[in-house]
């Protein structure tokens, strides 16, 4: 099981903030853990294609979107071209994808992240659509991203072997 340790109840907004972040992103990575290649492949209910392989893939892009592009105003290609017109990004399209390549993709977005967030410090902004966003802001919109996902993790990994917590 990985290791979620707690955030902090008295810190600043960006310890705050941070800590949060990691004990969602520690949630999700535990809602695959001990799961096979085909465990994390399985689709939640009709008409429904989500999978837990493919909230790892989409949250790798989240953190390259958010991070790298929005708040470290790197020009990075996107992690997973959408292939179909789903409307979805294409890290829900899971064609010849494992959890081997996503959990490793996801695991450097991660690390590039802090690194941008340790730079951009307290006080940082970012440019989303040519208006200056804070490193704030962009923390707590990721922080709801992955408490939703989460959520729909707890349902799938529920669906396919019966576990619930973590």
């Amino acid at each position: 099981m990985t290791d979620r340790a707690r955030p902090p109840m008295q810190a600043d907004a960006l310890t705050t903030l941070t800590a949060w972040l990691d004990f969602y992103r520690a949630t999700l990575i535990g809602k695959v853990e001990g799961l096979t290649g085909e465990q994390v492949r399985e689709a939640s209910v009709p008409p429904s294609s989500l999978t837990l392989l493919g909230l790892v893939r989409h949250l790798a892009s989240v953190e390259r979107n958010w991070f790298r592009q929005f708040l470290g105003g790197e020009d990075v290609p996107s992690l997973y071209p959408r292939q179909s017109g789903t409307g979805h990004d294409g890290g829900f399209e899971l064609g010849s994808a494992d959890l081997t390549e996503a959990r490793a993709a996801w695991e450097a977005e991660v690390a590039r992240a802090r690194r941008v967030v340790e730079e951009a410090g307290p006080d940082g902004t970012g440019s989303l659509g040519g208006n200056a966003v804070s490193v704030v802001w962009i923390l707590t919109h990721v922080i709801a991203e992955y408490a939703r996902h989460v959520g729909h993790a707890d349902l799938l990994r529920e669906r396919i072997d019966g576990s619930t917590g973590v």
